[in-house]
């Protein structure tokens, strides 16, 4: 047997949940698979066209933005992406749709910088190891091409000839700062030198005779002739340091822009000195990007001011200033002019759409995550549904599933962690945090309010909401029962550690998941919790549970890779135990239909498994490839949701045939 028809074979039967008839015959192929395991590795995979297929929608990660740190937004040569960098992840998002994402997860440390070659075939980026990597953009897989290191440490900046044939490279490197070599042999076509400390930026003339720049922090540009790309002089008009370079489409022109808030303008095949944008300092604060518009006339500036100008630069004078807020979270970071789009980067990581015909306020802000997302929860809201995510810097947001348009709530809320959310039968979202709060936040106002903050004793890290305004918070060493917002009754010597609570649907019972490796169950009467001294025995400590919506399963997952179900209508006896895991499982969500639920662990792995049937079940391998699934949910029987420290979420088509 072939591999591919193995390929095929395992496809048909493994992928998707197998009808009862070929269990049999499943359970063959499983033996074959496993057998043949090192002539066909990895089968029990789905295809990358089978994940590629089972993923719908994927709503992406923020820019992750450091203060005083440029940030580089790079542009689709074709004009319809725009892409930046977020821990190992490079982002491709449509400009016109920002919804609609890709992300690149092939370096194995944080990436720094990402751009197009001007084919528009190819993308480099370059990673805080000094790791360059080229990579295909025609095909989904993003087929690694080649693979250098120009030198020991951070890249911060790269740039093709108009060519697509060489790429220089510029950064922190040990020895040197910065390198030029053909991308698909890695010969040298010159050096960058000329600079005693760290180069920040690098640009190169679209135009022949090709030009070099360079930005550094020594508070000089350097500039090459080439190729071989050669020093030719320095420039030294800046007092601060370089943050960025950039030729104008055209190759007439280029620009520099500096700390010292200012922008000089150069010829762009001499080097010699044109001007000055404004006179003197063209911004009050330091400028961190520069962008040119595409026919050459214009430029955008976004700095640590908190404004976004537009320059004429042939006048020396300045068409539109965006004033992007009063908050330290509004410094300007990074810019993109692409076609018709300007686009600039908050620290806050927010992208901004700017309005030449309103510089006060955007066309559209794009918000989400920058942070590791540490849960969520879907929630049906005047006929959509909406997903609700928390992450590890305390900020909410909320995502319209069909869309990807999301916000964040107003108001000041969680300040340390979100650790869990659910939403209770009064439409509202019930969180607990690092900071010891739980908050109640109202989702049709969608905004934080001081009084609904309850402050707890211990740090929470758990909670469950059930039917008659009940919630249930797991602290550390305590259990916390609430009712409409208040405190009633706590639990203090446990004799175990609480890790995970679930509410029965119908009311009356909590269950507690211990590290002892038990579920303890508690009854709810009024406002008090009574032990019921009855407890279920995992197969290892316990770290989540949840019931099905109509109460008659208890699924609990623990860290020796076991997911156990219970029949709460038979007395909590054991119905059915799920291995496939090969690492902890650390979270698990029912699906409405109440057959099937979803599992996610620590091996990267999330499992759909039928409730009657621990043998059939959907395999989504690599979910969101560099983390694990911090957390799932379901919108509906055949949609699942997953979230991961990569700061994402994404929606997954489930297939029962």
């Amino acid at each position: 047997m072939t591999r591919n028809s193995l390929v095929c074979l395992h496809l048909k039967y493994c992928v998707q949940f197998q009808a009862s008839e070929f269990n049999k015959d499943a359970k063959v192929l499983e033996c074959i698979l496993r057998r043949t395991t090192k002539l066909v590795k990895g089968l029990e995979d789905m295809s990358y066209e089978e994940w590629l297929r089972t993923l719908e929608k994927v709503f992406a990660s923020l820019p992750q933005v450091e203060r005083g740190v440029s940030k580089i937004i790079g542009g689709d040569p074709k004009g319809n992406n725009f892409l930046y960098t977020n821990g190992k992840c490079v982002v491709i998002r449509n400009i016109d749709n920002p919804a609609i994402a890709d992300i690149y997860t092939e370096h194995a440390h944080q990436v720094v910088v990402a751009k197009y070659a001007p084919s528009g075939f190819y993308i480099a980026s370059g990673d805080v190891s000094g790791k360059l990597r080229i990579w295909d953009t025609t095909q989904k897989e993003h087929l690694l091409k080649y693979e250098y290191q120009p030198f020991a440490g951070k890249i911060k900046d790269l740039a093709w000839t108009e060519d697509s044939k060489r790429i220089a490279v510029v950064g922190e490197g040990r020895e040197k700062f910065g390198a030029v070599f053909l991308w698909d042999s890695g010969s040298s076509v010159g050096e960058i030198t000329g600079h005693n400390k760290v180069i920040n930026s690098v640009d190169i003339k679209q135009t022949r005779p090709y030009r070099l720049a360079t930005g550094s922090d020594d508070n000089c540009a350097a500039f090459f002739e080439g190729p071989p790309f050669k020093f030719k002089f320095t420039i030294s008009d800046h007092t601060r340091f370089v943050n960025c370079v950039r030729f104008s489409p055209d190759g007439n022109r280029l620009a520099t822009a500096s700390a010292d808030g200012q922008i000089f303008v150069y010829d762009g095949k001499t080097g010699e000195k044109v001007c000055a944008l404004g006179g003197g300092k063209a911004h009050d604060g330091g400028i961190y990007a520069i962008s040119w518009s595409p026919d050459s006339s214009q430029l955008l500036s976004a700095s640590g001011d908190k404004t976004a100008k537009i320059w004429d630069v042939g006048a020396n004078s300045i068409v539109s200033t965006f004033n992007m807020g009063s908050n330290v979270l509004d410094q300007q970071l990074g810019c993109l002019w692409q076609k018709d789009h300007l686009l600039t980067i908050s620290l806050s990581g927010y992208i901004n759409y700017l309005d030449k015909n309103n510089p006060n306020k955007p066309l559209r802000v794009i918000k989400g995550h920058s942070k590791s997302i540490q849960c969520l929860t879907v929630h049906k809201n005047g006929g959509k549904c909406y997903i609700y995510s928390g992450s590890n810097d305390g900020h909410i947001n909320y995502w319209d599933s069909e869309t990807g348009e999301n916000d964040g709530f107003s108001g000041k809320g969680h300040t340390n962690q979100v650790s869990r959310m659910a939403v209770d039968e009064m439409d509202q979202l019930v969180t607990c945090s690092m900071d010891d709060t739980v908050r109640y936040t109202n989702l049709s106002k969608r905004d934080y309010s001081g009084q609904d903050a309850v402050k707890m004793d211990v740090q929470p890290k758990c909670l469950a909401v059930g039917p008659g305004g009940y919630a249930v918070v797991l602290c550390i060493g305590q259990i916390v029962l609430m009712k409409d917002k208040e405190k009633c009754f706590a639990i203090d010597d446990l004799g175990y550690e609480p890790e995970a609570v679930a509410i029965h649907p119908g009311g009356g019972t909590a269950a507690v998941g211990g590290a002892d490796g038990n579920v303890h169950l508690y009854s709810i009467q009024g406002t008090s919790l009574k032990n019921d001294n009855k407890s279920l025995e995992a197969k290892g400590p316990v770290t989540d549970l949840a019931y099905s919506h109509n109460g008659a399963f208890l699924a609990v997952c623990d860290a020796n890779k076991v997911v156990t179900v219970f029949s709460v209508t038979d007395g909590y006896a054991e119905h059915n135990v799920f291995y496939g895991h090969h690492a902890k499982v650390v979270c698990i969500a029912w699906s409405p239909d109440n057959e099937h639920f979803a599992s996610g662990g620590m091996d990267m792995m999330v499992y759909v498994w039928t409730v009657s049937d621990p043998e059939t079940r959907v395999k989504i391998p690599d979910a969101h490839r560099l983390h694990h699934v911090s957390s799932l949910a379901w919108l509906d029987e055949h949609t699942l949701v997953t979230t991961s420290h990569d700061a994402s979420v994404k929606e997954w088509s489930i297939s029962y045939n």
